[in-house]
């Protein structure tokens, strides 16, 4: 292992070295000059984004429409150009050759053809990637409310969430979810212990601009566990040279009395850039028809940002810190067996503990009660894209920590788990070579965790992994063909530890010791690859086949879990003889972008071999296995097969630009082969799922407000009757539908913005529901009612305020 680690140490600093040896400005640097107008009307655009998104730098059109970028690397970029109302132009642009360009912008009410970055081979538009890649924009981030950064983009077709409560949500595509979901932040998978139910995905929300959702394996870039596919979340692009911006984003939601603030402070002063951010949010208890409050569901979150680069001719350097903080209230659903009401537990002044009824400041309070959580993850990345040539290397370097505790009373925690994770990912792309495109790189994880409380679930361990890639693409006509091959090893030594009778940490030679995790050291190995191929049938009309084989190692909890699992009501085991899961997956889409329609189809068969799945055990008796009257889970594998697709149409009738009708649809029928009824279905599967959205836009109501919108909005989720029912594993859950509607406009003087208010209401008939996905649904039973398990959150009211500020 220290090999290893001093191996890698000396290529990490090759890099380094190589990026700050070279000169700030080069003999031979480019600079781009030309003018954006409208291809309708032949009308200049003014404040146009022209932008390099490989170089993280570009500039807003003058009033004439014109614009000027210098300090560019002499080589082929791609180059994308926007304004508000048009359709983007996407393109490349050989700045060896090129010092001049015009664009003329067609009108457009859709965003078409999106530059996307996530496991592609370069940057290249969305109709041109064989992967499926939705793309969440900041706008549909602020419009559609939400209490974190998953449930807003929960609604995409294909992406789903398991929650506890409303403030802790993990990512599920496809059906498949926990650690087969990469999270990219800042450029680097972000590691905070997502084996766990009720661990969230630590990032501020309001540090993303905009998302994007590759589904299916995605290993080829990013490693090990991205078997279900890749969410990156992604900054504002860099500002235009000399210009400072500043804004306030507030947000209060009516249901849990969620306060939500956010100021973020950004500029650029001749290529040297910067960035900081500060957000707060902090909720009470939500609320349901059927529940009411429900006890102990607020929680806070404070969240920290800044950044620090250089934009040269020879690319860019950015160094990004952050700090998260959370504290979530754990629900643990005990009631009153007479009233029905929730109960709290309640210290007496001689330490005694006894229950009572929980009162209306105690839902009212922004302090959780305990059991609680407080978790802290602090992370830093340095990022780095030098341009030699027509080649380039990007090397991204990074260093996070997870700080998790978990208190059963308000002064002591018991479980305490410390996470350190050093991520690297070096990467070579190739010049050009008669169409073809070449990256190759290396990139893995070097991490460590320790158990630093009084109670344990998980051993402590260390874990080293590499991966060696390489990624060719070519386009040809109306072709483009990509693909890649991968080699990943992986090794987890797993400590042994040891308990007396009292739980305390003992050596094994102790007599009165006893084994709580067995010592292990295993190493894996997996091979994954993908070849695709997307043909443009038309201007509007194009199709996508891809074919790929992801790989996922076994996690720790996986493998040596033991203990009781806060949050999710169970005493979970591992199982050290798991394999690691393999799949192969075949993805097949076709679309259709006009003046009146834009739609397309997708669908996708997934074989898994070694499937991991979680399931309860029985007693000999016949009745639950109970460990302190918890019921036992045991991790087992078995082959999975996974099918389904999503389905979009958006309906935009010209010359109505105005009215949109959006629908998705989205379905996923997953199995366990060659099992008996009650174990066919694969558990945590999401139901079939139809979402309607009727809106429309005005770019102008009067002198005085600009973009507005209104919509009204159905999400219709089927009953989930296939579920994995062996030893009550899994319920089923009912159908239901939600309501929504939402209205925002932007406010503007004297041709400047002054603030932008959204107003949006989730579930306005106050629906009943719960999620299938929800772990609260496994909760106590109400004795007064005969409902089992927590409600999800009734009507909601959201108000987001943004105040723009520009220097």
């Amino acid at each position: 292992m220290i090999s290893k680690i001093i191996i890698l140490a000396g290529i990490c600093m090759f890099f380094i070295h190589s990026s700050f040896s070279l000169p700030e400005e080069k003999a031979g640097e480019a600079s781009l000059k030309g003018k954006v107008t409208s291809k309708t009307t032949g009308e200049v655009l003014t404040g146009a984004v022209v932008y390099f998104p490989d170089l993280k730098k570009g500039t807003l059109t003058d009033a004439d429409g014109t614009f000027f970028i210098k300090n560019l690397p002499p080589a082929k970029l791609l180059i994308q150009v926007s304004s508000v109302g048009s359709k983007s132009f996407t393109g490349l642009v050989d700045l060896s050759e090129t010092r001049e360009m015009n664009f003329a912008l067609q009108r457009s009410v859709t965003e078409i053809g999106e530059v996307v970055i996530t496991g592609q081979q370069g940057i290249t538009e969305q109709n041109r990637t064989p992967v499926p890649i939705e793309i969440v924009s900041r706008n549909q981030l602020i419009q559609n409310s939400s209490a974190n950064i998953i449930d807003a983009i929960s609604k995409v077709p294909g992406v789903s969430q398991i929650t506890t409560g409303t403030v802790i949500s993990k990512p599920v595509i496809r059906g498949l979810g926990y650690n087969r979901v990469v999270v990219i932040h800042h450029g680097i998978r972000q590691e905070g212990q997502q084996w766990g139910d009720e661990h969230g995905i630590e990032v501020d929300g309001f540090d993303v601009d905009h998302v994007e959702i590759l589904k299916g394996p995605a290993s080829l870039a990013y490693g090990s566990d991205a078997m279900a596919g890749v969410i990156n979340f992604l900054p504002a692009p860099t500002l235009p040279e000399g210009s400072v911006q500043a804004n306030l984003i507030s947000n209060y939601q009516t249901n849990n009395g969620m306060i939500s603030n956010s100021f973020h402070v950004a500029g650029n002063q001749k290529g040297l850039i910067w960035d900081t951010r500060f957000s707060n949010k902090l909720a009470h208890a939500y609320e349901n028809k059927y529940d009411g409050p429900v006890y102990n569901s607020g929680f806070r979150e404070n969240a920290a940002s800044a950044m620090l680069g250089i934009n040269r001719s020879w690319g860019f350097s950015h160094l990004n810190l952050s700090l998260y903080q959370l504290k979530p209230g754990m629900v643990e659903g005990g009631r009153d067996s007479q009233s029905g009401k929730f109960l709290k537990i309640v210290t007496d002044p001689d330490g005694e503990e006894h229950e009572a009824i929980a009162t209306a400041s105690d839902f009212n309070s922004y302090r959780p009660d305990a059991p609680f959580q407080k978790i802290t993850h602090a992370k830093a990345v340095w990022a780095s894209n030098v341009y030699i040539g027509q080649s380039k290397v990007h090397t991204t370097f990074g260093f996070q920590q997870n700080r998790r505790k978990e208190y059963e009373n308000p002064y002591q925690y018991g479980l305490f788990f410390l996470l350190n994770t050093l991520n690297y990912d070096i990467r070579y792309t190739f010049p050009e070579l008669k169409g073809w495109k070449m990256t190759t790189g290396v990139n893995g994880m070097w991490q460590q965790s320790r158990n630093k409380g009084s109670e344990f679930l998980v051993p402590a361990y260390r874990l080293f992994d590499y991966g060696i890639f390489t990624i060719v693409s070519k386009e040809s006509g109306k072709f483009n063909f990509s693909g890649g091959f991968r080699f990943d090893q992986r090794n987890e030594e797993i400590n042994a530890l040891s308990l007396n009778a009292k739980g305390e940490v003992v050596s094994s030679t102790d007599p009165d010791a006893t084994e709580r995790f067995s010592s292990l050291d295993k190493t894996f190995n997996g091979v994954s690859g993908s070849l695709g191929v997307t043909y443009q049938i038309s201007e509007t009309a194009y199709t996508r086949l891809n074919v790929s084989r992801g790989f996922r190692a076994p996690n720790i909890a996986e493998l040596s879990s033991n203990g009781e699992h806060e949050g999710t009501f169970r005493y979970e085991t591992g199982n050290p003889a798991l394999k690691p899961e393999t799949s192969l997956q075949f993805d097949w889409g076709i679309g259709l972008n006009t003046e009146h329609v834009s739609s397309e189809i997708s669908i996708f068969h997934n074989t898994v071999d070694h499937y991991i799945f979680s399931h309860k055990l029985n007693s000999a008796a016949g009745g639950d296995s109970l460990y302190d009257d918890l019921p036992v889970f045991k991790f087992s594998a078995g082959k999975a097969r996974l099918a389904g697709g999503e389905f979009y149409l958006d309906i935009h009738p010209h010359p109505l630009d105005w009215l949109h009708f959006e629908n998705t649809f989205s379905y996923i029928h997953g199995i366990l082969k060659n099992q008996p009824d009650s174990s066919h279905y694969l558990p945590m599967i999401p139901p079939p799922r139809w979402i309607s959205v009727i809106r429309t836009d005005f770019d102008q109501v009067n002198r005085f407000m600009s973009n507005a919108y209104i919509q009204l909005g159905l999400d219709h989720n089927w009953a989930q009757d296939h579920v994995y029912s062996a030893y009550d594993t899994e319920t089923r859950t009912p159908a239901y539908t939600l309501l929504n509607i939402g209205t925002g406009t932007t406010f503007v003087s004297g041709g400047k913005t002054l603030f932008s208010l959204n107003i949006a209401v989730n579930n306005l008939a106050d629906t009943a529901w719960q999620n299938h996905l929800s772990r609260l649904k496994y909760g106590p039973a109400n004795a007064k009612t005969g409902r089992t398990g927590i409600y999800n959150m009734g009507r909601n009211v959201s108000f987001t305020l943004r105040v723009p500020v520009s220097f």
